[in-house]
């Protein structure tokens, strides 16, 4: 069936999380990041990962299924794809803290591949203040679109890219890496960790998550450009695309950083697989 557009600004429940040092630790071990800001307990309150907020925006994403009422059946939904991603973090997610995250269906087009749209996900403290907000775009692929739509909310625009150096990070993905990344955030997907179901599904075996490959990146460029200090993460993103097999290899090309007047920083990154093909594209991350 088509995918309404007059589903456009419909909001699922918000979800509460109780993020606890175990949580924010496991999900930094899944990555083999072993920063002390994310794993050392006795220098102080353990930070979150700049992307951990995934973790969080998971429910709200399954719950959408039911902001689309009948529009879509189970096949469909089952061929929705997350195609790219914008993460702002207004502050740092703190061990001890209680969250609670919404999705908000934002907009709706029919594209070449299928039905995009785009949700935007709002994760906010006890008081209600707002503490990162995610903008994902996906696509339902060969699904049509009924009626047209604008933005309830406008995704803001992308910071602007900057040529990438020839210099470049290599980063192991090892065997079992996605079964690893699945149980440590809480992110469940058969194609993810289950051999029969992606390959019933059309996939080679089973895949990376999208976000731990984006993940892994994000790990190495706090280490290369905020001195390991992911508080300083301000903005991050970018479009997924190629598989990511297991065990297998990425390779993450940088830019030199960009400073803003407002005294942001801004670098642009890609990641290839081991086929050379872009797992990740027009990658951006921001930095104060």
């Amino acid at each position: 069936m088509p995918l309404n557009a007059a589903c456009v600004g419909r909001s699922t429940d918000y979800i509460e999380h109780e993020v606890d040092a175990r949580w924010l630790m496991a999900y930094a071990a899944s990555l083999g990041d072993c920063n002390p800001k994310y794993m050392d307990t006795a220098a102080g309150t353990v930070c979150a990962h700049p992307l951990f907020p995934v973790c969080l925006e998971w429910p709200p994403i399954l719950a959408t299924r039911e902001l689309l009422g009948d529009d879509l059946t189970n096949d469909e939904s089952a061929r929705g794809v997350h195609a790219a991603h914008d993460l702002h973090i207004f502050r740092p997610i703190l061990a001890g803290t209680t969250l609670r995250t919404n999705a908000t269906l934002i907009s709706v087009k029919a594209i070449q591949p299928g039905a995009g749209y785009t949700l935007r996900l709002d994760t906010i403290d006890a008081e209600d203040n707002l503490v990162c907000q995610t903008f994902q775009f996906g696509i339902y692929r060969g699904v049509a679109v009924e009626g047209s739509s604008e933005a309830a909310n406008s995704a803001p625009p992308l910071p602007t890219a900057i040529p990438l150096n020839e210099n470049v990070v290599r980063i192991a993905v090892p065997e079992g890496c996605a079964h690893i990344y699945t149980e440590c955030a809480r992110i469940w997907n058969p194609i993810h960790t289950d051999r029969k179901f992606a390959q019933n599904a059309g996939l080679p075996d089973i895949i990376l998550h999208g976000t731990a490959t984006l993940a892994l990146s994000i790990s190495e460029l706090v280490t290369e450009f905020t001195e390991g200090q992911p508080d300083r993460v301000v903005r991050l993103g970018g479009r997924f695309s190629a598989m990511v097999l297991m065990p297998s290899e990425l390779t993450l090309r940088t830019s030199t950083p960009r400073r803003a007047a407002d005294g942001y920083s801004t670098v642009s990154f890609a990641v290839a697989n081991t086929q050379g093909e872009p797992a990740i594209s027009a990658g951006f991350f921001v930095f104060r």
